[in-house]
């Protein structure tokens, strides 16, 4: 019996995968970062603030990391898992302002 090499490829997609889990987390930690300072916020301007820090590399004051390109819907899918986990809630009379 004769084992085969490992693939290239599959290390290349685990490579893949940890990098996107990467970008999650701070995607994920700056929407949290952010509504904990601003406690409710319309969902655009959550967007547009999350955008603006990734492209500064800023997570808050004095902390800084690679900036790296997001999009909307890297956000709000984000912003999707937070409020399925419940650190996340929506307000009832306007659904479209998040609260911490």
């Amino acid at each position: 019996l004769r084992l085969l090499p490992q693939q290239r490829y599959l290390r290349v997609e685990r490579a893949e995968v940890s990098a996107l889990e990467r970008k999650r987390n701070i995607l994920c930690c700056l929407i949290t970062r952010i509504l904990k300072v601003k406690k409710q916020l319309h969902i655009d301007n959550l967007v547009f603030m999350v955008i603006d820090a990734c492209q500064k590399g800023e997570l808050g004051p004095g902390l800084q990391f690679l900036s790296f390109c997001c999009h909307s819907v890297d956000v709000l899918s984000c912003v999707l898992h937070l409020l399925n986990q419940g650190y996340l809630r929506r307000q009832e009379q306007r659904p479209h302002v998040l609260e911490y």
